[in-house]
């Protein structure tokens, strides 16, 4: 662990989307298949076209394979898209195409509540399985079955 160059330090904030900012460290238990879970109830973004800034959960599920992210680098790299004008579909997309490049995820999956602007939420969720394995067809599975049985919003 000693190339993480965030952890333990002074936390510098960066204000434009940076995923630069992502470390990862090796996964210690390789011979299992797990999953981690991330929750990010306060990610903030800019509208593209307005500015105006846009609010969601962003939910990030892996099962690792050799490298695993450093959870600071991953806060600072989602406080990284605060000032990133970008739709709330393409948000999610990027944040699962940096953590594929940057770790190789054995399976991944992103899913963003975002809250409503003009009456109406948005929740786009994304997910990918490494090709050629059994996690391949479980995020097809995962992404044909998705909100199937969507909750009861009552606090948005």
């Amino acid at each position: 662990m000693d190339e993480l160059k965030n952890l333990g330090k002074s936390t510098e904030y960066e204000f434009s989307y940076n995923p630069g900012i992502l470390e990862t460290f090796e996964n210690r238990h390789q011979d299992n298949d797990y999953r981690v879970k991330f929750n990010c109830p306060e990610f903030t973004s800019l509208c593209p076209i307005t500015g105006q800034p846009d609010f969601a959960a962003i939910y990030i599920s892996y099962i690792p394979d050799v490298k695993m992210v450093e959870s600071k680098s991953l806060k600072l790299y989602l406080f990284s898209f605060r000032n990133h004008g970008g739709f709330h579909e393409d948000c999610v997309n990027l944040i699962m195409k940096d953590l594929i490049q940057l770790m190789d995820p054995r399976y991944i999956e992103v899913w963003g509540k975002f809250t409503p602007r003009g009456g109406i939420s948005i929740d786009p969720y994304c997910n990918y399985g490494k090709p050629g394995t059994k996690f391949e067809t479980m995020a097809e599975y995962r992404l044909m079955n998705h909100d199937l049985y969507p909750e009861n919003i009552d606090n948005r």
